[in-house]
């Protein structure tokens, strides 16, 4: 943590005047614009101040709100309340950033952009160590010692905000920079599975243009290698949004029709008759022998496979933890995700899903969720749970890992 005399002298000498934000006032040097006015806020206790980031411009800004809202109730839970002071930063769908105080439910509902709300941007200067809030022409800086974007799908886990908290040189939540991009992008994380020898079902990847000019002959090879049916997904898209299966050609087109409407770059994967299984993964990999996998928990599908809404919304899949597998199984499904997480270069946190092969028994990887569902009826922490971690416990133990994290491993 940078020292509060240290900046509050860097500031001034910036032309802004600091005060401890006990004191109510502010004001700049003559000569020195409106807009560069502000008090500098510090904690005044021992707490470290995280800001809560939710919601984002993704298909999933609600779910978002709803894992976030469940952050936000741990963190006035023990161990969390003693340790940490929360900032929640909401961000609409439009891309405004506004700091604001929602209670849980308000942040669920998606009311908290009614409440008190400030415009807010996460200053880049590594000096600054926080962000700036911007209300009538003055500007104030706030500290922040931990970022945790509790957010889902694009711009929120592919590695777009991770690259704002490394430039700002604040300790964060979850993967870095590289980690977050690649396990967003199936055809990404497809070829390095590939090459670390992770297994996983057969696949081809296609972007727009090809799909443009050379649709047909695309298809055609699609058919060659995969046979159907054939599942068609948006390369970057998250919880199964742009997802469908397809049992002839005009199904396949209609589903590459759907996945580009969500990313510029398609998949497509063979269907595995198989157990949907996911293992939660925890740890640094600057410290491979720390990171450490869950049993795995079993997907009941109430739907033909595991859509958004079944996740989500309607709640009628279920959750069966350990999955209905052999202890031989869970523990390479436990080895399989783990080889998986340190493959991907991933850190803090991810879910890893898997398919158990019908008949063969074979352990597929089928993704890495680098910031997966944390709602109540999300699988991350129902695995955890079962493991002994509480919910109250994994958000300070995900928060820990981010502050000792070593910069530059990953």
């Amino acid at each position: 943590m940078i020292p509060a005399q240290k900046i509050q002298n860097k500031l001034v000498n910036a032309g802004i005047i600091c005060y401890d934000n006990k004191l109510k006032t502010c004001s700049a040097p003559c000569g020195v614009p409106q807009f560069v006015k502000g008090v500098f806020l510090m904690n005044t206790n021992s707490k470290l101040r995280v800001a809560l980031f939710f919601g984002g411009v993704s298909s999933e800004h609600e779910v978002s709100c709803v894992s976030a809202s469940a952050w936000l109730r741990a963190l006035g839970q023990e161990p969390c309340a003693d340790k940490y002071e929360v900032f929640p930063v909401g961000i609409t769908k439009t891309g405004r950033w506004l700091a604001c105080h929602p209670t849980p439910e308000a942040m669920a509902d998606g009311s908290w952009e009614q409440g008190d709300c400030t415009p807010c941007v996460l200053s880049p200067d590594r000096g600054d160590h926080g962000i700036w809030l911007l209300k009538d022409g003055k500007a104030e800086l706030v500290h922040i010692d931990i970022c945790a974007p509790v957010m889902h799908g694009k711009n929120g886990e592919d590695g777009t905000i991770q690259g704002l908290f490394e430039m700002a040189c604040i300790p964060f939540v979850g993967c870095g920079v590289l980690g977050s991009a690649v396990c967003m992008d199936k055809a990404v994380a497809n070829a390095l599975m590939d090459a670390a020898g992770v297994p996983h079902c057969h696949w081809v990847s296609a972007s727009r243009a090809d799909l443009e000019m050379n649709g047909p002959v695309v298809l055609d090879g699609v058919e060659a290698k995969l046979g159907y049916p054939i599942f068609v997904k948006p390369a970057n898209a998250g919880s199964s949004v742009g997802i469908s299966k397809a049992a002839d050609r005009a199904a396949l087109e209609k589903g590459v029709e759907i996945a580009l409407r969500e990313d510029d770059k398609v998949v497509f994967e063979e269907f595995i008759d198989a157990q949907e299984v996911e293992c939660a993964a925890i740890g640094n990999p600057d410290n491979p022998a720390t990171v450490l996998t869950t049993r795995p928990g079993e997907v009941l599908a109430g739907a033909e496979f595991y859509t958004y809404d079944d996740k989500y919304k309607n709640g009628v899949s279920q959750t069966v933890i350990p999955a209905h597998l052999s202890e031989e199984k869970l523990d390479e499904v436990r080895a399989a995700a783990r080889k998986a997480y340190l493959a991907l270069n991933c850190a803090g946190l991810s879910r890893c899903d898997f398919f158990v092969e019908r008949g063969t028994g074979r352990v597929l990887c089928n993704e890495l969720n680098t910031l997966p569902g944390f709602t109540p009826i999300s699988m991350y922490p129902k695995l955890m749970e079962h493991e002994g971690l509480g919910y109250a416990e994994l958000v300070d133990k995900l928060l820990t890992l981010a502050v000792n994290r070593r910069k530059g491993a990953y």
